[in-house]
């Protein structure tokens, strides 16, 4: 069995957190599971999802650097994929606003958009490719293209700002969404996700390694990538990570994605802890 990791007990409030967030959204009773005497409710969840990671992770325990990378990607490609209309319907649901059911939160703004208000013109909310679809060219096809794990809606402005600039810090404010900074060849997410921002770009850099048709997508610690399959900067993005933990928002998000729609888990949300081990 594998050992408990201090890492998961760190975010077992958020895992509480996004458990009754879940039973508020979804419509089912905001009560967790009764725990045993002498358990808290946050042990309670804790424990439960222990014994769900050691079984979906039952084959990365124990591994480290290229090895934990390779047994990480078998693990994550098994997956549903969607086709890029049903990304729509599926984000519209993975990332709800906590507190207003018609709702979606705006990535690199924070600002809550109506759920339908959403397509190509001003004002609108599209899809965004946090890894930009052109480092590897894969457009919008099954796979990278459409992966939940790191699309998110974002005003369309916004996006158009981001474009397919690489993370790192500083810039200017970005209109509409001004806790967010660009340049030249960067954009800098606002604090409240960088470390989201982060783990999506880590699971994409696990999950596509050359195989089923598409290219290998790596890090390095780089801006201006352009149209390679690279993205970058690492050094910053493990510091983001660092910085900002796995909340309750980003945990349902995952949940939802691996019960609902892809059958798989971003790692680095569930084990934070990964991500030091694969890029030192």
């Amino acid at each position: 069995m594998p050992v408990l990791h201090t890492a998961r007990r760190r975010w077992g409030a958020a895992l509480l957190a996004g458990a009754a967030l879940a039973a508020v959204t979804l419509g089912a009773p905001a009560t967790a599971t009764p725990s045993p005497t002498g358990t808290t409710g946050a042990d309670a969840i804790v424990a439960e999802h222990d014994a769900y990671y050691d079984a979906y992770y039952e084959d990365a325990y124990g591994k480290s650097g290229e090895q934990l990378k390779a047994a990480l990607h078998s693990i994550v490609s098994d997956q549903t994929t969607l086709s890029y209309s049903q990304v729509w319907d599926a984000l519209r649901n993975t990332d709800e606003h906590p507190d207003d059911a018609s709702s979606v939160v705006l990535l690199y703004s924070g600002y809550s958009k109506s759920k339908y208000d959403n397509g190509g013109d001003v004002d609108d909310w599209n899809r965004e490719h946090v890894w930009a679809k052109s480092h590897g060219d894969f457009g919008t096809s099954r796979g990278p293209g459409t992966d939940l794990h790191h699309l998110r809606p974002t005003d369309v402005t916004v996006n158009s700002a981001r474009g397919n600039k690489d993370f790192d810090h500083g810039g200017s404010p970005v209109h509409q969404a001004p806790e967010s900074r660009t340049d030249s060849d960067s954009f800098e997410p606002r604090d409240a996700v960088k470390g989201d921002v982060a783990r999506m770009i880590f699971y994409m850099a696990v999950r596509y390694e050359g195989g089923d048709s598409h290219a290998d997508l790596e890090l390095n610690d780089q801006v201006g990538n352009g149209s390679a399959p690279y993205m970058g900067r690492l050094s910053v993005l493990k510091q983001w990570h660092e910085q900002d933990p796995p909340d309750a928002f980003e945990t349902r998000r995952n949940d939802i994605i691996h019960d609902t729609y892809q059958g798989n888990r971003n790692p680095f949300i569930d084990h934070p802890e990964w991500a030091d081990s694969i890029w030192p």
